[in-house]
């Protein structure tokens, strides 16, 4: 199927505009054009949303708030379930069109589209479950208890890797909690983007609730700068870099804002000498190849017991010469390109640091350029055998490179991979329940998620995901993700003729009528 057929069959053609108020209209900023990672195709062009654009957009998404408030959570649950059928339906071509623009295999790219269903499913069981509490009031006939309304409308900016998944976690959860969002995706996706709000538009249309998902594709200057800085905006949900991130969450603090943030992950997984190596060996190939590496819970560290190192990177190399390399969209491709020339230059500095700092290449590593490889931005996956004062190890590479390293016991090995920045995904294998209990512990893992006998890669939506450190603290997805969508109320009501204080405080002249 072509580029044109898939765009077709999800009901897009020229002009692409990027910006949607509900509905998109024509807009007035610059013209951005979308090529394929995987040949330099061209896919489209979009014309970008301008600041007069945005105002527009934020208008109609705050006129719609308080209708949607209003409606019954349930109700809302309802729209989002029907926002997930309406996925199912567009899924394969939805799939694909992400795979020609983002370059990640099709299998990942159906995986991706699949996730937001899921989170779909999710919100609308969530939608009966915003639950408060009812605490006990230390005073008489009063009452005491919490509830959780809308914040309003929200600011969501999201990455490249995921385009679909990560705007459904933070758009479904926070459209049951009666908000309604902006959302700028990555310049990187824009037609993926246009193609997702299409889909869930239809079914807002239908209700007469266009307003409630809003798109806004426009430059980092002038429409990121407008979100971040808008006192209008109660949250900003954002997705990308530690070093980016940083800066968002400076502006967004600067007005007194709530942040959201989902930033960089440095990755390791422990490996110990009675781990069941076949498992382990599967799971670092997904984390650390799965999207070119472009994940932020992609593995970037392997710190082995030195009894299994040798076997283990062995069988690892073996691996990693069976990954076939090309066209994502092929069956059998198990690595696409990575998303940009950038991106590429990026890794491969990143490699040769590596190496002047004392890393040893001992597999991969190299440019693909060859037959159809020639006009994308292939490379093969690289494994460096890595000591532990390496600079590098502290950084995330975006990209399929992997860092391994040994450690003496299973504290220096926690020690090693807690001593980075960054804390979003770890993990260990370990068939030792006092092994596997230790890197759970206070005193183990650092990282917001902690897997025994699974990789740093692919988290259900049922658990909150997020990281700690510089990856910024935030949580998007299941458990109690929501509560940052909202806000939290703490009500009191006297149902008595009496006012007593709290504390037993004792204040004032009698107010009582005197007869």
């Amino acid at each position: 199927m072509s580029i044109q057929d898939i765009l077709a069959e999800l009901g897009l053609k020229p002009p692409f505009y990027g910006a949607a108020a509900g509905q998109f209209f024509p807009t007035q900023g610059p013209s951005l054009p979308s090529t394929s990672p995987i040949d330099g195709t061209l896919l489209g062009e979009v014309q970008m949303a301008s600041p007069s654009d945005y105002e527009q957009v934020l208008n109609a998404a705050q006129e719609l708030q308080p209708r949607w408030a209003m409606l019954p959570p349930p109700k809302r649950g309802e729209i989002v379930r029907q926002i997930g059928l309406e996925l199912r339906r567009f899924q394969e071509p939805l799939a694909k069109l992400l795979s020609w623009e983002m370059g990640k295999i099709l299998s990942e790219a159906r995986g991706e589209v699949q996730e937001a269903i899921d989170i779909a499913d999710f919100a609308t069981g969530l939608s009966r479950q915003l639950y408060g509490l009812t605490m006990a009031s230390e005073r008489p006939y009063h009452r005491l208890y919490e509830q959780w309304l809308p914040l309003g409308t929200i600011g969501v900016i999201t990455a490249f890797n995921f385009p679909v998944a990560v705007w459904a976690w933070n758009a479904m959860i926070a459209a049951v909690c009666g908000d309604t969002i902006l959302w700028k995706p990555s310049l990187k996706t824009p037609l993926t983007s246009i193609a997702t709000h299409k889909i869930c538009e239809t079914v807002l249309q239908k209700h007469n609730l266009s307003g409630v998902m809003n798109l806004l594709i426009g430059a980092d200057d002038t429409i990121a700068q407008k979100l971040l800085e808008d006192r209008r905006l109660p949250l900003i949900s954002f997705t990308g870099s530690c070093q980016v991130g940083k800066i968002v969450a400076q502006k967004v603090a600067a007005r007194l804002g709530k942040c959201l943030l989902e930033l960089g992950g440095n990755n390791a997984i422990i490996i110990w000498n009675d781990a069941n190596l076949d498992l382990a060996i599967s799971a670092v190939l997904f984390a650390a190849v799965g999207t070119a590496g472009q994940r932020c819970t992609t593995t970037r560290r392997v710190i082995l017991h030195p009894a299994i190192a040798a076997e283990f990177t062995t069988r690892l190399c073996q691996s990693y010469e069976q990954v076939k390399i090309g066209h994502p969209l092929e069956k059998d491709t198990l690595m696409g390109p990575l998303i940009s020339q950038e991106a590429l230059d990026r890794v491969q500095n990143a490699i040769q640091e590596a190496k002047k700092q004392g890393g040893e290449v001992i597999y991969g590593g190299e440019i693909l350029r060859q037959g159809a490889l020639q006009k994308g931005f292939y490379m093969r996956p690289c494994i460096i055998k890595a000591h532990k004062n390496m600079p590098i190890l502290q950084e995330e590479t975006f990209g399929p490179v992997l860092y391994l390293l040994e450690a003496e016991n299973l504290e220096e090995a926690i020690a090693l991979q807690n001593g980075v920045p960054q804390g979003l995904s770890s993990a260990i294998f370990t068939t030792n329940l006092l092994h596997a209990e230790t890197f759970l512990s206070p005193l183990g893992s650092d990282c917001g998620i902690a897997n025994v006998n699974v990789g740093t890669s692919g988290a259900e939506i049922g658990g909150a995901f997020g990281g700690e450190k510089e990856t910024g603290g935030g949580r998007e997805a299941g458990s109690d993700a929501w509560k940052a969508y909202m806000r939290r109320q703490t009500v009191t009501i006297n149902y008595s003729n009496q006012l007593p204080l709290a504390q037993g405080i004792e204040f004032g002249t009698s107010t009582k009528k005197k007869t």
